[in-house]
């Protein structure tokens, strides 16, 4: 074995294996004895296997040290490990331990179940904690989702006969193929495509249902960034609903999302029928919206009531889309009956991830098939693992 796999086996096996590998020493010593506090279980006899207990000081400086040995995306991993083997919430709570974590989306999810606990003292510093997160996702997502919606928009607005400046030449081309002039080998266009001219009015209403209980945090985080940036677009009218077995409207506070995450509450149960009832209200010119429901589609309230209105809104010409998470972590586990009920209301149930978001959002602009699209990204997702 070379020194290199050895090191790296050492380090994954911890001091189970210091007998065959030998002791890991210096920066990789640090290295094993952060992983240690973490993951051994003391069942062993490695004498190194002291944990993290629930010593604040103690916690804080694990937290220094994997940010310096490990990259921001082992950090996160061993930092969202670290609150679920080792009761850790509670001292997220104090603002010394907020300042020393590697901000992220799982990390946002448990500061926003302990919303309703956080002391004063906490609370600024983990506005900052989410502020930092919420930026960093904007930067991710807005650029394409605006051009993406925009596209759609645009090519949704299509028109027969346009001015020249407004032909789109290869929709044209391809509407008029069976007109091709072999002897002239060019194609004579009977009908002229065209991108309508772009307008300043709503042109579509978007509503975003967002189920806010507790496996759905990551969700909940993605998807109140992703309303912000919708509701900055003045060709739509964004309006942002989370509910458990209560209903929010978060609409008018879409200019600020940090606002509008600290305005979920993250656990309880779960009405899906209340929370499309109270959306259907919002729903004015059902041919020209857009609605997502992100939900896992355990029901605790009329699960008939709830089918009916989803029927009776694609019946209306909504464009209704039923995502069952909202994340990078894909499908959760939800509700399969309801899932294949919506199916056979040709509402097709699929996890998105953030990156395909924008695109399913101009596949939905333009009535596009979604099963088609849930299919595409399904193969898409398994061919690249994720």
């Amino acid at each position: 074995m070379s020194d290199e796999r050895g090191r790296r086996w050492r380090l994954v096996l911890g001091g189970a294996a210091e007998e065959s590998l030998g002791s890991a020493a210096g920066r990789d010593g640090a290295m094993d004895a952060a992983l240690a506090a973490l993951y051994d279980d003391g069942s062993s006899s490695d004498k190194r296997s002291a944990g993290l207990g629930s010593s604040a000081p103690k916690v804080a400086r694990w937290l220094g040290d994997i940010r310096e040995y490990f990259p921001s995306t082992v950090v996160q991993v061993m930092q969202s490990d670290a609150i679920e083997r080792l009761d850790l919430t509670r001292l997220l709570l104090e603002p010394e331990m907020l300042t020393a974590v590697e901000p992220d989306v799982h990390l946002v999810g448990t500061l926003l179940s302990l919303n309703r606990v956080m002391p004063d003292k906490a609370r600024q510093t983990a506005r900052q904690v989410v502020r930092t997160v919420v930026e960093q996702l904007e930067r991710r997502i807005e650029q394409k989702t605006r051009a993406a919606v925009t596209g759609a928009l645009n090519r949704a607005a299509r028109i027969s006969r346009p001015r020249h400046a407004d032909i789109d030449w290869d929709r044209t081309i391809r509407a008029n193929l069976k007109h091709y002039q072999a002897e002239h080998r060019t194609v004579i266009p009977e009908r002229l495509v065209g991108y309508g001219r772009r307008t300043t009015s709503v042109q579509r209403d978007v509503v975003l249902c967002v189920d806010q209980s507790g496996s759905m945090a990551a969700s909940v985080v993605f998807s109140g960034v992703f309303a912000a940036v919708l509701a900055s677009m003045r060709s739509l009218r964004t309006s942002l609903v989370v509910f458990d077995t209560a209903v929010v409207d978060l609409t008018e506070q879409l200019s600020d999302p940090v606002e509008v995450l600290f305005g979920t509450q993250l656990g309880g149960g779960t009405d899906i029928n209340r929370a499309i009832a109270y959306s259907q209200q919002l729903i004015t010119r059902p041919r020209d919206s857009i609605f997502v429901l992100i939900s896992d589609l355990y029901e605790g309230g009329v699960r008939e009531e709830m089918l009916r209105r989803v029927a009776e809104m694609t019946a209306a010409g909504v464009q209704v889309v039923v995502l069952l998470a909202l994340s990078d972590e894909g499908a959760p586990a939800y509700d399969h009956e309801n899932a294949a009920a919506l199916a056979a209301l040709g509402v097709p149930a699929f996890a998105c991830t953030p990156d395909a978001f924008p695109d399913l959002m101009a596949a939905a602009i333009e009535r596009r098939d979604l099963k088609a699209f849930a299919e595409r990204l399904t193969v898409q997702e398994a061919t690249t693992g994720r």
